[in-house]
């Protein structure tokens, strides 16, 4: 007797929700939540990264966000979704990190790890640009630690991480139109310090509104 075909599959099969992997976590299934770390680990690290500025605590704050996450699925009411949900953890943890310190952070310098990028020569790049770059790279990363709290950590969320207003309302329990003026005010004072330390205003401006290095 012929055996039954398979039923098809097709790629949104292959390719489950982070509702869905956290609804089969929640059940027992630790593989369901091993696919919610390895699709939001890298990105969890960055934001972390970007808030303590320092490599270890960063990852530090990635591993302890997960383990949380895991120990309290059971509490998650569902009325938000799981990303938004262990985004929130990541950045109280951070938060609470940066408030613990007992020295200040010190001020960028080449030794920032939000500066690696701008710090790697690129081929065929003039010697001047090149340090031009990665002077403007410095004065950005000055300008966003002397931002306040709300200010700095909304622009790293939608300015660095890319996250809609409406999700960044979420992870920070603040109205969109807040979060708008948040990100717009953020901008300004990005541009103001950039132009003071002798940056040109239209490249100023296009840096700080298209992200952080």
């Amino acid at each position: 007797m012929p055996q039954p075909l398979p039923a098809p599959t097709s790629p949104l099969m292959s390719t489950p929700t982070d509702r869905a992997l956290f609804d089969q976590a929640r059940t027992g299934n630790t593989e369901a939540f091993g696919q919610l770390v390895r699709r939001h680990q890298a990105r969890i690290y960055r934001v972390a990264l970007h808030m303590l500025r320092d490599k270890a605590a960063a990852e530090d704050i990635a591993q302890e966000t997960f383990v949380r996450a895991f120990r309290a699925m059971q509490s998650f009411d569902g009325r938000s979704e799981p990303y938004t949900w262990i985004y929130r953890i990541a950045v109280n943890l951070a938060l609470n990190a940066i408030r613990s310190r007992k020295v200040a952070t010190p001020a960028a310098d080449v030794d920032d790890p939000r500066l690696e990028s701008a710090l790697i020569s690129r081929n065929g790049e003039d010697p001047s640009r090149e340090a031009t770059r990665k002077e403007m790279y410095g004065a950005l990363c000055e300008a966003i630690d002397s931002l306040s709290e709300s200010l700095r950590t909304t622009l790293i969320l939608v300015c660095v991480d890319g996250v809609s207003h409406e999700d960044a309302a979420a992870i920070l329990g603040a109205p969109e139109g807040t979060i708008a003026w948040r990100v717009h005010e953020a901008r300004r004072k990005l541009r103001e310090h950039l132009v003071t330390r002798g940056f040109d205003p239209e490249v100023s401006s296009a840096r700080a509104g298209k992200g952080l290095p």
